[in-house]
């Protein structure tokens, strides 16, 4: 039987120490075997992988629902429980990009794709995740209202300042084109830039409102005094 379209089995999931955002830039250096595979496998069939923020132990955290524990293989190739743990939402990453710069590295470009929740998953052997989810829906375009607009006006002058300093346009952290009317977009950007830590950064990205998610941006842009574009 087909999978639906809006279902992926056994997508390769890569646990990482950050959200990657619906269109934001994500550069890998790859040196695990299980990844190395995985990074092979995924460029040469042109599929993407998914990539879900890692949280601190459970010892240094509260209780979450929505969080699997990772198991992996030991020195002598026996498997155990390690101490990472990983968000159940998480976003496709689509390589760009891969070079091999010595053998057994892979540097790898990757672009943020649709968001997913994973339904269920599983560790293989070799300590490789992969996990059967369903694709979420993609933010839906709102324009940003007219109480909002700093936001916007903020981000544009940062973005201008950072073209300014760079001599290449392909260092920029994000991506062509711009979407400085887009509440989503903008939102999305901004979280990629703030200072502000990877749980309450997976917290806007599981947001399925993206006016809600500029707001809760606005609101932090306050907070931190960034209220004028001027400010940057």
């Amino acid at each position: 039987m087909d999978t639906p379209s809006h279902l992926i089995a056994q997508l390769p999931i890569f646990p990482l120490p950050l959200v990657l955002f619906p269109g934001g830039l994500l550069p890998l250096q790859i040196f695990e075997v299980r990844y190395l595979d995985m990074v092979k496998r995924c460029h040469r069939d042109q599929v993407p992988f998914g990539v879900v923020a890692t949280l601190p132990a459970p010892s240094e955290r509260s209780p979450r629902a929505g969080v699997e524990e990772s198991r992996q293989l030991d020195e002598d190739g026996i498997e155990g429980f390690a101490s990472e743990t990983f968000v159940q939402v998480g976003s496709l990453a689509y390589i760009d990009q891969l070079e091999r710069p010595q053998p057994g590295v892979m540097s790898i470009a990757c672009t943020g794709g649709q968001r997913f929740q994973i339904q269920s998953c599983e560790q293989k052997r070799f300590g490789l995740w992969v996990a059967d989810v369903a694709l979420l829906d993609n933010d839906p375009f709102i324009p940003v209202p007219p109480d909002l607009i700093p936001s916007s006006e903020m981000l544009q002058h940062l973005v201008h300042n950072i073209e300014q300093q760079l001599d290449n346009i392909s260092q920029m952290p994000i991506a062509l084109p711009y979407h400085w009317n887009d509440c989503g977009w903008l939102a999305n950007r901004w979280c990629e830039l703030l200072p502000v830590d990877a749980v309450q950064k997976q917290r806007l990205m599981s947001l399925d409102n993206p006016l809600v998610r500029l707001e809760l941006i606005a609101d932090l842009l306050d907070q931190m005094g960034l209220s004028q574009p001027q400010r940057f």
